[in-house]
């Protein structure tokens, strides 16, 4: 199963940057992973059509097939080795690419939030995007290592 990371812009922090680089890398042992750092639409005053431009950039980036799985702050929780065991049934179900979606400052369309088969919420704090972005990869890579029965994962 191939793994899909969209969201909206370029990570401007290098060390983030160089810590989603690192995870993917490790991640490739494992599997197919890809990104894709839409870029911002031109400035608006009107926050709802931002938020709608970049749904149609969110939604043209994801494939028909592609199980969604939308990051928000409302979505559902899990531990690590939970998530494990969700990416592993959607392996069993022969799922082709999940695809992993970060919004921009001002959230998510309607049209990708109806799109997501799951809303998943990495933590109750609010995170700044791009931290949300390395700690995705980390419980991706995380996830895979628990999956293969490496000792990455202390509990």
């Amino acid at each position: 199963m191939k793994l899909h990371l969209v969201w909206i812009g370029k990570t401007k922090e290098r060390n983030c940057a160089a810590l989603i680089a690192d995870y993917q890398q490790r991640l490739a042992r494992f599997t197919t992973i890809e990104t894709s750092e839409l870029k911002e639409p031109s400035p608006v005053r009107d926050e709802k059509r931002l938020v709608e431009r970049e749904g149609e950039r969110i939604l043209a980036a994801v494939e028909r097939d592609d199980f969604i799985v939308l990051l928000d702050e409302r979505g559902r929780h899990f531990s690590s080795p939970a998530l494990a065991e969700w990416i592993g049934a959607r392996q069993q179900a022969s799922v082709k690419r999940l695809a992993f979606i970060i919004g921009g400052f001002a959230g998510v369309s309607e049209a990708v939030k109806e799109r997501a088969q799951l809303t998943w919420s990495l933590s109750q704090l609010t995170l700044p995007h791009e931290l949300a972005r390395v700690i995705l990869a980390e419980q991706l890579y995380r996830a895979y290592t628990l999956l293969a029965g490496l000792p990455y994962h202390k509990s």
